[in-house]
């Protein structure tokens, strides 16, 4: 009975639980791994059967505190109580378990009691106030008991789109179900052509920069397929390597097949280097590994040519980089994240800050080469090579989760920007930053997350001498920033030297532009274009929200990589072209002169 009350007080039953849950993005376990379907169907926190972070063992322990709290009540008050008793020991099991205890802000405690929206909870306080102190021994909560107000303050959360109920049905994380219609007023209109679809989260779009035109596609579950120029996809993989991958179809799980980049002489040698999530029990780590094309079909990897060059192990399940590009210096670059959970809490001042760790930084390696008992070797102008302390693989340090980064290919006509390296690294509770990484610069985390100082004593260290981001955005406009390129293709001059990003939480298109003479960067939305303006055959004005990643082709057009439902098993991820319709005409159909 306690369970029906509080199903019905939130809303139409657990189909509705159920659709808000999978129409959300990034849900994540008190424990940093992404939820999952349990073993068996719980039988106290029914409604989070079919999604979420508790075994039967953890339902179990749940439906004895909810007996023990019982007995502690008076019968009739409990009659009154029992459901809200209920909605607050169900939300350990709840997939956003992590943003309603608070566990993403190491800097507070874990809290005993979920994050409460502000109604739910005056009205729990007016029936019920003495449950509070039996379901927390929190004693700053128990003096606040008699003041509604700031009781409820003390149970509300920073970010609000996450407490409890009303992240069930809240419009922010559902309201981009179907496809994103942009039309913000002053923002820069664009259109799209779909390329190809029904991709099973498609996390990176690749070239060989051979001349062939093909463009590879990697899913996170660890498959890759080749299109051809007419994009037609072949039939047979280019990759699989799924059995080795580790990954899950449930939202918020972060690993899996995450990079690949072709050697940078390709296809002599014929080359490629890949990234991807790894497990056995409980340990995890992230593998790079090498492979060649088969002899006998260029479209087809030789699967027992793998070389595994590089192993990092994983402390927790969120959090893996997973980017990999090769610079004109033919260096192979490796953008690892900080090792997971939350605020980067190993060691005295985490692993991106630790120039002994190769988690949170940008890492660079020579793979024609073999040295000092590895299996890369280490480019000589690394910035780190002579000091005794640090790993000699690190480039770049204070990285919190770099996802995609890109090279600037630079002005077609002057060079200007060409090599420039600019990355989207992913923030911890208020904002979202795009970096231009450079050679041995300290980028902040976990001093520092955008402008703003985050471990405040590690902040105020003169000696950190970090570099802040060229834009860093509020959660406000997005939670989860992909990394994009500059457009350096000759198809849309009037996006010459523009840098477009995206958010994958949000579904914002966004972008950059320097001011040469200042060196600050101005942004703008991206917004799709309205009426008549994408009206030439082909072209669409809208997208799937959840923006997973960027790619360029062999001649530097744009695209980025987009899913409906954020999951590694699920087939609705979709390429799009990025198109400027003020220069779609037919000189341009056919090509650029």
């Amino acid at each position: 009975m306690a369970g029906q009350r509080a199903v019905a007080r939130i809303g139409p039953g657990a189909l509705l639980v159920l659709r808000a849950l999978l129409a959300a993005a990034h849900p994540q376990c008190l424990d940093f791994r992404p939820p999952f379907r349990p073993p068996q169907p719980l039988s106290f926190c029914a409604q989070y059967s079919a999604f979420g972070c508790c075994t039967a063992e953890q339902d179990a322990a749940l439906a004895r505190r909810f007996r023990a709290l019982e007995t502690r009540m008076d019968a009739g008050v409990w009659a009154t109580c029992a459901g809200y008793a209920l909605d607050m020991l169900c939300q350990e099991c709840s997939p956003y378990a992590a943003h309603l205890y608070d566990a993403e802000d190491p800097a507070t405690p874990l809290r005993t009691v979920p994050g409460l929206c502000e109604d739910y909870c005056l009205d729990m306080w007016q029936t019920c106030r003495g449950l509070f102190r039996l379901l927390s021994p929190d004693r700053e909560l128990w003096a606040l008991e008699s003041n509604r107000a700031k009781l409820c303050r003390y149970l509300s959360l920073d970010d609000t789109d996450y407490c409890f109920p009303s992240l069930l049905v809240n419009e922010n994380l559902n309201s981009n179900l179907g496809r994103v219609v942009a039309d913000a007023k002053g923002c820069l209109q664009l259109c799209l052509e779909e390329v190809a679809n029904g991709l099973r989260n498609p996390v990176a779009m690749v070239h060989a920069r051979d001349g062939s035109h093909r463009f590879f596609v990697a899913e996170q579950v660890g498959l890759v397929w080749t299109y051809l120029p007419d994009r037609s996809r072949l039939e047979k993989p280019f990759l699989n390597v799924s059995q080795a991958v580790l990954t899950s179809p449930w939202e918020g799980d972060e690993r899996g097949f995450l990079g690949l980049a072709f050697h940078p002489r390709f296809p002599h040698p014929s080359k490629l280097y890949v990234y991807y999530s790894v497990g056995v029990g409980f340990r995890e780590w992230i593998r790079i590994s090498e492979f060649r094309v088969s002899e006998g079909d260029e479209n087809t990897v030789d699967h027992g040519s793998e070389r595994i060059i590089l192993e990092i192990e994983e402390p927790a399940s969120n959090h893996n980089g997973g980017q990999l590009l090769f610079g004109d210096d033919g260096f192979l670059y490796i953008f690892t994240g900080d090792g997971g959970m939350a605020g980067d809490p190993f060691g005295k001042f985490g692993n991106a800050q630790n120039k002994s760790a190769l988690l949170g930084k940008v890492l660079r390696i020579d793979v024609d080469r073999k040295e000092r008992g590895l299996l890369y070797g280490i480019p000589p102008d690394n910035p780190f090579v002579d000091d005794p302390g640090a790993r000699p693989e690190v480039y770049a340090l204070g990285v919190r989760n770099m996802w995609r980064c890109s090279f600037d290919r630079g002005d077609p006509m002057s060079g200007t920007g060409r090599g420039r390296l600019f990355c989207g690294d992913v923030g911890q509770n208020k904002y979202e930053e795009v970096d231009l990484v450079e050679r041995g610069r300290n980028y902040g985390w976990r001093a520092r997350e955008g402008f703003e100082c985050y471990d405040r004593k590690l902040c105020a260290n003169a000696s950190l001498d970090d570099v802040l981001p060229i834009f860093a955005y509020p959660h406000k406009l997005g939670k989860s920033v992909t990394g994009g390129y500059v457009y350096r293709g000759c198809e849309y001059p009037n996006l010459n030297g523009l840098y477009i990003f995206g958010d994958f939480m949000s579904g914002r298109l966004m972008s950059l532009r320097e001011n040469p003479e200042t060196g600050q960067w101005k942004y703008s939305e991206v917004c799709m274009g309205r009426g008549q303006t994408c009206a030439f055959p082909g072209l669409i004005n809208n997208y799937y929200p959840y923006i997973i990643s960027f790619a360029e082709d062999e001649a530097g057009e744009l695209y980025f990589m987009s899913t409906g439902v954020p999951s590694a098993t699920a087939a609705h991820g979709v390429i799009y072209k990025v198109i400027d319709p003020s220069r779609f005409s037919v000189l341009c159909i056919s090509g650029c002169p």
